[in-house]
């Protein structure tokens, strides 16, 4: 009987211990509010450009192939980022914020495709743009969110304790504004030139929603765009001097590299203004580059590393402007996970995974999000 009596104390302690390790992640944030742009969105690019009659091909298969089993707006072959930070903390996916979700209690993500740091109508006025771009802004989602923050709060109204154990994500801003610049012809200078800019708008986002309540919120930089598929082939260039070891092109990651650092220097201002509110940046660079840098280290395919799943050219990039994933007769490859590039433009859920890990463990994020929630 003292046998059995001891192993059913082992069994509780162990039990207990489980619990207590991971109940901190999976309990302490009750929601989550996401901003950006499609990297993280999860179905609100399609709503808005069925309002206008835009083709949405990412509502198409096959997209979220791999998880969902069918397209969810994500853009993505299965869960984006916040997916799986939402799974971590016990939450349910962020509905987009333009489903008008009846519950938005635990969370929302009002991050859309195609999103910029700068206000929309500097693009059209400028003619950096060839087309209408959609009203998605930074500052366009900070406002969708103070329309709906009465309604999230309406038992605390007025109370800044209402986010306290909300987990708030702005970000990654920077890769469109980038991108249409670079489609503009702007050299690198002048694409540098707008950094700053950028990251002012970023702040400032930050700023008005900690003036809100926030009292957690995550920065992510940009990722390495000058090693998309997508950017490989409509920059390309006979000059070798214009790509790195890895085959990504020089001038392009080194207006992002600039972006980082800025913004990283940034944050730290802002957590000086504001002590009492955790603010974390996360390195959405370096797990990118280590992947392309070390594929067989990842279980990803070695040879055409930089290489869509989804699309059409083949060659290096497998990448076509004008027949892109989702498109008719367009073709995933059959092992997404192999590869880091889902559609030339986004990254594979076996990616977002292993970006999300180490945002939350910490390595590649300062301070890691598991560790500040619990201070």
């Amino acid at each position: 009987m003292e046998l059995k009596l001891l192993f059913a104390l082992a069994f509780l302690l162990l039990t207990f211990v489980s619990g207590v390790s991971s109940g901190s992640s999976h309990y302490y944030f009750t929601s989550m509010f996401t901003l950006g742009d499609s990297h993280i969105d999860t179905g609100n690019f399609p709503i808005m450009a069925r309002a206008i009659n835009f083709p949405a091909w990412v509502n198409n298969p096959p997209y979220g192939m791999t998880f969902f089993g069918r397209p969810t707006g994500r853009q993505c072959d299965g869960r984006v980022i916040v997916d799986f930070m939402a799974e971590e903390f016990g939450l349910p996916f962020l509905p987009p914020s333009l489903a008008n979700s009846s519950d938005v209690s635990r969370g929302v993500n009002f991050a859309v495709g195609g999103a910029t740091a700068i206000a929309v109508d500097f693009f059209e006025k400028n003619k950096l743009v060839p087309f209408k771009l959609l009203n998605n802004s930074l500052d366009v989602q900070v406002g969708w969110f103070q329309d709906l923050r009465p309604s999230i709060c309406n038992k605390t109204k007025g109370s800044r304790r209402c986010f306290n154990k909300s987990l708030f994500m702005v970000g990654e801003f920077g890769v469109n504004d980038y991108n249409f610049f670079w489609m503009a012809n702007k050299t690198e200078d002048q694409v540098r030139s707008y950094v700053p800019s950028v990251v002012k708008r970023i702040a400032l986002a930050v700023e008005r929603l900690i003036e809100d309540g926030a009292a957690h919120v995550v920065v992510p930089g940009n990722p390495p765009s000058g090693c998309l598929p997508s950017v490989l082939v409509s920059r390309q260039t006979p000059d070798k001097a214009a790509y790195d070891h890895v085959g990504c092109l020089r001038g392009v990651n080194g207006v992002v590299e600039h972006h980082n650092k800025l913004l990283r220097k940034t944050v730290g201002g802002l957590r000086a203004k504001y002590p009492h509110a955790t603010i974390i940046f996360a390195d959405f660079y370096t797990p990118i580059y280590k992947m392309l840098e070390n594929p067989r280290h990842f279980g990803l395919l070695a040879s055409g590393v930089l290489k869509a799943c989804c699309g059409t050219g083949g060659g290096a990039y497998n990448w076509n402007a004008s027949t892109f994933c989702g498109m008719p007769g367009v073709a995933a490859c059959p092992d997404p996970s192999a590869y880091v590039s889902w559609d030339g433009v986004h990254y594979t859920e076996a990616v977002n995974r292993y970006i999300s890990e180490g945002w939350l463990n910490g390595t590649y994020a300062e301070p890691p999000i598991l560790r500040a929630m619990r201070n």
